[in-house]
């Protein structure tokens, strides 16, 4: 039994799992959504346990943007089976909405659910016997915009929260597979993420994190990403508002006046994907900037914006890329204001156009270029750190781990403070003033201000 007739019955039943555990891969975005699907359990009566405690129910959200996300996910999958052989286990998300056959075939797997249905997850989970046959929940994705569940009563949060406002994109670059994992471009109706941001206030959040696919193309009821921003920023007790990853030529001007302005919850931090420094390589990739364009746009925004940390994504060994190639990409990596980069490794995505070319990059070819390329964001970011020792910056804190308090500054510093610097304080989502003394690793030791 699939579909709506199951959902129907489903309200009716008790649900039958009382310990559970729940396994993110891949971005923000699915991180956004295991939370949805936590909170929805905790109102089903499951105490929610950490991966790899005894759990009668597993559910992992899983990533297919690369061959490595996809095994990997296979691999914990097939921990968890091992580990709880009478556990219910569910798979859902992107991987289960492209490589179902794939999952399906892994013994112990009960329940596939791709993107479309994954926030009702809980709907198809039935009696919550072990199936011989898994259910396979993965058709045809939605189209138009899109409310999220609300869940009443959900527990009190103290972390950073991220809020999804778009899912999909309609971009289709040469290498991405998401347009077939996620659908078309599709924004969350306005008032149903204002009052999830309100929620998320009211049960502790002080940082909020805008996700989706594709955010700046968001549209919805008259507002863009930018009326977004605001009605979050305007959110009381929301003391910070950060964008994730957004793609250049859908970043209104506004959101860097918003930065600027000491009133306003917008933080000086943005992600922008650039996928190659190579302007022959954006083209293969389809991508919809030149190269040109991309460097403009970023040193304008460190012009205007001080202190703004960039960041930004770059593949490597996309099919035909030579070594000089890669090293323009290196240099123009090395010389314009990015603070740090997250590398991809390229890897072929079945039905994407650049999986057919021939002109395949080795992969050893690429793995070093990966190294190589890693290192030197390494030295960017410790560069970029270097411009703030000796400064007061604004800390909000996380939990403890081990006599340090970490925390992370408005820009995405990450800092270690250690606890004898506020003796007998909790400073668990609480905003403080920290001089960064010295930098050790990828995080900054700092000292109570005395300002």
């Amino acid at each position: 039994m699939q579909g709506n007739a199951m959902q129907e019955n489903a309200k009716s039943r008790p649900f039958p799992f009382r310990r559970a555990s729940l396994f993110t891969l891949g971005c923000r975005l699915n991180q956004s959504e295991t939370e949805a699907l936590r909170d929805r359990l905790e109102a089903l009566g499951c105490e929610i346990v950490p991966w790899g405690a005894p759990a009668d129910f597993g559910v992992v959200n899983s990533c297919t943007v690369t061959r490595l996300a996809e095994a990997k996910c296979r691999q914990i999958v097939r921990g968890f089976v091992k580990a709880n052989p009478e556990a219910f286990c569910a798979v859902v998300g992107c991987y289960s909405q492209t490589g179902a056959a794939a999952l399906a075939r892994i013994p112990g797997v009960d329940l596939i659910v791709g993107n479309g249905d994954k926030l009702s997850l809980t709907d198809f989970v039935g009696d919550g016997k072990k199936r011989a046959v898994p259910l396979v929940v993965a058709g045809k994705l939605p189209a138009g915009d899109f409310s999220v569940p609300a869940v009443c009563g959900a527990a009190p949060t103290t972390l950073r929260a991220n809020l999804k406002v778009q899912d999909g994109c309609d971009f289709m670059c040469s290498y991405c597979i998401i347009p077939f994992a996620r659908g078309r471009a599709r924004s969350r109706d306005f008032s149903d993420l204002v009052a999830e941001a309100e929620s998320l206030a009211a049960r502790g959040a002080k940082e909020i994190t805008l996700t989706g696919v594709n955010i700046g193309t968001y549209k919805n009821s008259g507002y863009d990403i930018l009326g977004v921003v605001d009605a979050v920023a305007a959110v009381p007790g929301i003391a910070r508002v950060r964008i994730g990853s957004i793609e250049p030529k859908t970043i209104p001007d506004g959101v860097f006046d918003r930065m600027n302005d000491p009133a306003h919850a917008l933080t000086p931090f943005i992600h922008i994907p650039l996928q190659s420094g190579c302007g022959r390589i954006l083209r293969d990739m389809r991508r919809h900037y030149s190269l040109e364009e991309y460097l403009a746009f970023i040193r304008e925004i460190a012009a205007r914006v001080p202190g703004v940390c960039i960041g930004t994504d770059i593949m490597v060994g996309f099919p035909g890329e030579t070594d000089a190639e890669f090293d323009e990409t290196c240099r123009t990596f090395a010389e314009n204001p990015f603070a740090y980069a997250h590398v991809f490794t390229y890897s072929e995505r079945a039905g994407t156009p650049a999986a057919r070319r021939p002109d395949r990059v080795p992969v050893p070819v690429r793995q070093r270029r990966s190294v190589a390329l890693r290192a030197l964001s390494a030295e960017k970011r410790r560069a970029f750190m270097g411009g703030f020792l000796g400064r007061d910056e604004e800390v909000l804190f996380e939990k403890p781990q081990g006599g340090i308090w970490p925390g992370y500054t408005k820009n995405y510093l990450r800092v270690h403070v250690p606890a004898e610097e506020f003796p007998g304080e909790n400073l668990v989502n609480a905003l403080r003033v920290v001089r960064l003394e010295k930098v050790s690793g990828e995080a900054f030791v700092g000292r109570a201000s005395q300002a």
